[in-house]
């Protein structure tokens, strides 16, 4: 198999083709323009520059584009980074489609659609299944191959249904464990709480946030796409199950400070926040302990307040259940 940016050790030369993520123009302090590069392939991404940029660099340099890297692994303040030595655009008879440099989702997209099929079948009230049927059918394309953010969770294709599947699954475990949950709302809600970045996001490929996704959000942006389908089926916009739904996503970033305009004020909604942030949180030190060695910190985690976090030396220790204590043993 073939050597891809993350298998590169420290001081290590190569030449890879990689996908330019990010391309940003700068000003040293020389005066001169540089490009503050990210690249990209399927295993992840590491940063770069790009000395002394011409204008015809900057032009060919952008953002989506494949180009052949040859340069050196090296770090920069405790940070891996790329050293370029050379560097220019693969041609047509060269590995040049963008998205074969994007890391994918663990599942294909006719496994997902049939969970998120199946689990609509379960939301027998009629005003969610109805509204969520015709905005998953009107954002389908984008939903199924989006990524969940342009960086952090879920920032690969197809990122943005598996973190939605995942959510599903922790919250019919949520409805297993606990009485008096309407589970209806609670699925329904978290089928809708983040589709609305099928318009705050560009795209699998060098995502950036869109205008509507900077100055509007995706819980607003999909609170009016709710009203609007609720509208075009009929439903009241006074209804109670209509506005329980518009609070689902409007609350599930849970803090004012992060975005949502109001914070939970029914079960579901609470539920919703919380494991909404436990499963971006476990991605995100999951995707961070798979760069680092055992025995090693990862680099600190900006989405977790920048902290960093230990990846444990492997135990041995004969007798015991690798797995875990069973359930009787738990009782």
């Amino acid at each position: 198999m073939a050597k891809q940016l993350m298998d590169l050790k420290l001081d290590e030369e190569f030449e890879l083709y990689v996908l330019l993520k990010e391309a940003k123009k700068r000003v040293a302090k020389n005066g001169k323009n540089f490009i503050s590069l990210v690249f990209q392939d399927p295993s992840g991404q590491l940063p770069g520059k790009y000395w002394d940029a011409s204008d015809q660099d900057i032009q060919q340099f952008s953002q989506g584009r494949v180009v052949l890297l040859k340069g050196k692994r090296e770090n920069y303040m405790n940070a891996p980074q790329v050293r370029i030595m050379a560097m220019r655009l693969a041609r047509d008879d060269e590995p040049h489609d963008p998205l074969a440099f994007v890391k994918r989702a663990p599942m294909s997209r006719s496994q997902m659609e049939d969970i998120i099929n199946q689990t609509i079948f379960e939301i027998t009230n009629a005003t969610y299944n109805r509204v969520v049927r015709a905005l998953i059918s009107k954002h389908a394309d984008a939903f199924f191959t989006f990524p969940a953010a342009k960086s952090n969770h879920h920032d690969f294709a197809g990122g943005l249904a598996f973190h939605t599947i995942s959510i599903l699954r922790l919250a019919h475990s949520v409805v297993n464990q606990y009485n008096e949950i309407d589970a209806p709302l609670l699925y329904a809600g978290a089928i809708l709480h983040d589709l609305g970045k099928t318009i705050e996001l560009s795209g699998p490929v060098a995502t950036e946030y869109t205008l509507a996704g900077n100055l509007l959000g995706h819980l607003s942006i999909m609170d009016a796409e709710i009203v609007e389908a609720a509208d075009k089926l009929g439903i009241s916009k006074d209804s109670q199950d209509l506005i329980l739904l518009r609070h689902m996503i409007l609350a599930h970033h849970g803090l004012l400070e992060y975005g949502s305009p109001e914070r939970p004020q029914i079960l579901e909604a609470e539920i919703l926040h919380h494991l909404d942030e436990l499963d971006a949180t476990i991605m995100m030190i999951q995707g961070a302990l798979k760069n680092v060695n055992p025995g090693d910190y990862t680099d600190r985690i900006f989405g977790l307040d920048n902290r960093r976090f230990y990846k444990p030396k492997p135990t041995i220790e004969t007798g015991k259940n690798p797995s875990g204590p069973s359930q009787s043993q738990l009782f």
